[in-house]
């Protein structure tokens, strides 16, 4: 039996004396989406940058793909995130920063998939633009177009929601579902219920620690 997307056991994270997760298990079976809910403070983007091999944490295991994370780039090969922001090439545009993902990671950049992906998320009309004249929220989406263009077995995603219009939040729902439907895994955070429910994949809430 094949190794489970992301596994986690036991898993803690403090800073200093500030327990920021305590003894939290979780399983994603590979082709399938789970969705970290819980308020602010609670450990969520700790958990998905423990997971991506960002952070260290100070007690317990995880594993991606029965394997620790270890930033290698076969690593990164396999799994793509939001939960850091880019920095953004200075001269490049919307359209080029997508394709130049695309084909680093090895598919072709003309093959049509970026051009459904800019339809979808409303970027067509801005391919030509650089990022540095994007208001907060088209940054957002082109940042989730360049997650979506690299070929990659399972997504981690920091409140992908965030910042975008009411309108384009169940696009981007849509797109994730397809995702899995197609046998990509997903870890993601949210803070919109709304949004976890248009996606339909079950729940990991993280409370924060009592007193």
């Amino acid at each position: 039996m094949s190794a489970p997307a992301v596994s986690a056991r036991g898993l803690g994270v403090s800073f200093g004396t500030v327990s920021v997760l305590s003894d939290v298990d979780l399983d994603l079976a590979r082709g399938s989406a789970l969705c970290l809910t819980g308020a602010n403070g609670t450990g969520k983007s700790t958990l998905l940058r423990c997971v991506t091999g960002l952070l260290t944490p100070r007690q317990g295991t995880v594993r991606v793909f029965g394997a620790a994370p270890d930033g290698s780039a076969a690593f990164w090969r396999r799994v793509a995130t939001t939960v850091e922001q880019p920095s953004w090439y200075v001269g490049l545009t919307v359209r080029e920063h997508v394709e130049l993902v695309r084909l680093a990671g090895g598919a072709d950049p003309a093959d049509g998939h970026v051009d459904a992906l800019f339809d979808a998320l409303g970027l067509a009309t801005l391919a030509d633009a650089t990022p540095d004249v994007l208001s907060s929220g088209q940054r957002q989406r082109l940042l989730l177009a360049a997650v979506l263009a690299r070929p990659s077995d399972l997504l981690v995603l920091d409140e992908p929601e965030q910042r975008l219009d009411a309108d384009i939040r169940p696009v981007v729902a849509g797109l994730l579902a397809n995702r899995v439907a197609a046998g990509g895994s997903i870890l993601l955070a949210s803070h919109d219920p709304s949004f976890v429910a248009t996606l339909d994949c079950p729940t990991l809430r993280l409370d924060a620690d009592a007193p």
